[in-house]
């Protein structure tokens, strides 16, 4: 048993060496191909091939239905809708609906600080009033409990 565990131990330790000496003398080049580093076991360099295929980059083009005109015609992007072409590119709609989610955003800003200058301008003048709401929920509660006596009264 004890032969046997050292065998596993040398045989451990070999292939070990022969690995760090493997992976040190042997280097991935540029193309993956193996190429000794002292020169001995060089593979001949092959130039580059030219594609077998020739790729032509197309932008893909999208048929714009009527929501998609009305959206490329409130941008900017074209004056009419008859100006727009059967088909246009994806980059060109995706610009457009962005330029309208920023025009919406704008429109949404403007809504929201009119508002609060509203509500403001109603507070003051409720306060002219003397209205608030503490005096708005004693009025209600006392209200309320005279309505609760005269059901109690009546029955």
């Amino acid at each position: 048993m004890g032969s046997l565990r050292g065998l596993r131990l040398a045989a451990g330790n070999w292939f070990r060496l022969c690995e760090r000496d493997a992976s040190s003398s042997l280097r991935i080049t540029r193309n993956s191909a193996l190429k000794r580093i002292n020169g001995f076991c060089t593979k001949p360099q092959e130039s580059p091939k030219a594609p077998s295929q020739t790729y032509s980059h197309r932008v893909p083009l999208h048929k714009p239905t009527d929501w998609e005109r009305k959206i490329l015609v409130w941008s900017g992007r074209f004056k009419k809708e008859d100006e727009i072409p059967e088909t246009v590119s994806f980059e060109m709609l995706d610009a457009a609906k962005n330029k309208m989610r920023v025009k919406i955003s704008y429109v949404m800003i403007a809504l929201t600080v009119a508002g609060c200058i509203f509500m403001v301008i109603e507070g003051k003048k409720a306060a002219k009033r003397h209205e608030s709401l503490t005096s708005l929920n004693l009025e209600k509660k006392a209200r309320l409990r005279e309505e609760a006596a005269m059901k109690a009264k009546t029955e």
